[in-house]
């Protein structure tokens, strides 16, 4: 009998440092820089822009990162993305006018952009095909513990010691990942012709996996952008309603990679979604607590569930060569749903209440589905039966 291939080599643990240590200097810096931003003189408005140029110059350097994955291979791409996140922040504890700080959001977008796209693909290509759902899932856990506990603590961390110290922490969280750089692959030997974002945006074995994923992105969006104005008259209960959500959405995409694996995948991408849906109506009960962090925790587990469902399904239509691309395509799914949650829900909103706006939207994530599960024969069609670019 022949024994299953590790599923954990020396060079995947190794990325799986890199990418703790990366997400950990985004995340610990995500809602700091919108407070600087206003401690700075520069508003609500400024702090808002902030965000907007990180999310901006993310979903733009996506599109380019398989281009100069093709060109410098990964070792090269990934020490520039950690550069590009982690360096930029020191910049902040000199300047603090409003130019300065979105030059450093710009920069930062790209970093975040490559070390993302980058290290999807890289985990594919370092797990054995067979277990590529138990890898993607335990890369689900590796960078959700950051949005779990950095996130919080980088507010924490300002009120207790300030500004400065928080910054040179989130700039060492990424630049002491370098170390690892030169034990991870260059290039994929015989990987073949690069395929390119445009491509898979034509191809409906990736498009359609990406825009089921896309709905659940759209929920997420939505809940950490307006649960805290929704639940206003309780601040503990939006912390406790998104801190269930995080460790939900973790938990979902670990557990969901291992039982995809065994079970295949285009169950999990639909139950995904009709659990994000669910999760929607139940926070449409805002006055209930207990509705509250239910619909989090439903949402949650939606969101991991599909994330792992969706991006397992898009690897495994492709070749090696397509990897990057399914990267790329997958995590501008994942950006563009959260932006159009958060931009959408709050038109919605001011006509229909939040209440409201929260019901409309789990309606309309499940006639969004509807359509795609009555054209199911891509979705469950054997790897065999599916054309591979």
């Amino acid at each position: 009998m022949s024994r299953a291939a590790p599923l954990v080599s020396r060079a995947l643990a190794l990325y799986f440092l890199s990418a703790f240590g990366s997400m950990t200097s985004f995340y610990l810096l995500l809602s700091v820089v919108p407070l600087y931003a206003t401690a700075a003189g520069a508003g609500h408005v400024g702090a808002g822009l902030t965000t907007g140029a990180l999310m901006l110059a993310t979903v733009a350097a996506e599109l380019a990162t398989p281009a100069l994955l093709a060109r410098f291979g990964y070792r090269l791409v990934l020490a520039a993305g950690l550069l590009l996140l982690g360096a930029p922040a020191l910049a902040l504890i000199a300047f603090s006018s409003l130019a300065a700080i979105l030059a450093v959001s710009l920069v930062r977008g790209v970093g975040l952009a490559i070390t993302v796209v980058a290290g999807s693909s890289l985990v594919a290509t370092l797990v054995p095909a067979e277990r590529r759902s138990e890898g993607l899932g335990l890369l689900g856990v590796v960078v959700g513990v950051p949005a779990v506990l950095a996130l919080p603590l980088g507010v924490w961390l300002v009120e207790q010691v300030g500004f400065t110290p928080v910054f040179v922490a989130g700039a060492v969280a990424a630049l002491v990942c370098l170390a690892v750089m030169p034990a991870l692959p260059g290039r994929i030997a015989g990987a073949g012709e690069p395929v390119g974002v445009l491509a898979g945006l034509r191809t409906r074995a990736q498009l359609r996996p990406a825009m089921v994923f896309l709905l659940t992105a759209v929920g997420t969006g939505i809940v950490v952008t307006f649960l805290p104005l929704a639940t206003r008259a309780s601040g503990r209960l939006a912390a406790a309603a998104l801190f269930a959500n995080t460790v939900a959405t973790t938990l979902a995409r670990w557990w969901a990679g291992r039982y995809g694996a065994r079970h295949g995948q285009a169950g999990l991408l639909v139950g995904g979604v009709v659990a994000a849906a669910l999760g929607m109506l139940a926070l449409a009960l805002t006055p209930s607590p207990v509705a509250v962090v239910a619909g989090a925790v439903l949402l949650g587990l939606g969101f991991g569930v599909a994330q792992n469902a969706s991006l397992t399904l898009m690897f495994d239509r492709v070749s090696a060569s397509g990897y990057d691309m399914v990267s790329a395509v997958w995590n501008l799914a994942y950006d563009a749903g959260m932006g159009l949650g958060a931009a959408g829900f709050g038109v919605l909103a001011v006509r229909a209440g939040y209440a409201g706006a929260f019901g409309v939207v789990a309606g309309l994530m499940l006639v969004a589905l509807a359509p795609v599960w009555r054209d199911r024969g891509w979705l469950l069609a054997a790897d065999g039966a599916v054309p591979r670019i």
